[in-house]
């Protein structure tokens, strides 16, 4: 039976499409906030590492989107809130809110950044997604890419971590929080798997920020997971698709 949307809904609808139709009218950017760890932030020209998030606006047309970037090394869903991090991204005022962890959620349980995939990580999830609708923004998640770390086969594999601590755990959990909470999703883990394991490990190392590192990026890697995730975002934020160079 096809039910009505609610009239809440339909007012926040009516509020968002507002708010679009002002900002086009004004010229004003569509602002976006990203919020997660090392293998997103922003990094000095002098360091090592790179983050996706450095390479996202430049892939819209100049002017139209405004990207701030508040992702941090070390950060989880837990502690990007606890040092008052989510607080600074919604008093950005965004339009759109990209969220990724996990990577720092797997954490061995007795660290203090650590989240278990089936519990709390969801529940700070939940958070980010309801905490961003509040605000009128909308929130993407993002799954967490994989660890470029291969078996003898040259497959994509995880030591065997205690229950609820692999990094695919937290990746499947954030899908279900997804379907649950009826938000876009961008599964940059499956992507990210793909990718790798078609370029192998050698190839794959060239990704890597310093020799040995399965986790963080250089330029070319950080370049590459910025790639797949403009593969998926128009198409999951249609109001993207017009602004993209």
């Amino acid at each position: 039976m096809n039910r009505r949307p609610s009239s809440k809904l339909l007012a926040l609808f009516g509020f968002m499409l507002l708010a679009s139709t002002s900002r086009a009218a004004e010229g004003t950017p569509l602002h976006i906030v990203i919020v997660g760890d090392s293998t997103v932030a922003d990094y000095p020209a002098e360091h090592a590492n790179r983050g996706w998030g450095q390479y996202i606006e430049e892939r819209f047309k100049p002017g139209t989107v405004k990207v701030t970037n508040l992702a941090k090394p070390g950060r989880s869903t837990k502690s990007f809130i606890a040092e008052g991090l989510w607080k600074k991204a919604i008093g950005e005022k965004p339009n759109c809110v990209l969220i990724q962890f996990g990577h720092n959620d797997s954490h061995a349980p007795d660290k203090p950044e650590a989240t278990d995939a089936a519990t709390d990580y969801k529940d700070f999830l939940r958070r980010y997604i309801d905490e961003s609708r509040a605000i009128a923004a909308t929130p993407i998640l993002i799954t967490p890419m994989v660890r470029r770390t291969f078996d003898a086969a040259g497959k994509i594999t995880e030591a065997q971590p205690p229950p609820n601590r692999a990094l695919g755990s937290y990746a499947k959990a954030m899908k279900e929080v997804a379907a649950e909470k009826k938000v876009a999703i961008i599964d940059l883990y499956t992507s990210s798997k793909t990718l790798a394991e078609k370029l192998g490990p050698q190839a794959s190392s060239e990704l890597a920020n310093k020799q040995g590192d399965a986790t963080h990026f250089n330029e070319k890697g950080a370049r590459a997971m910025a790639n797949l995730i403009m593969q998926e975002l128009p198409a999951v934020e249609p109001e993207l698709k017009k602004l993209l160079k």
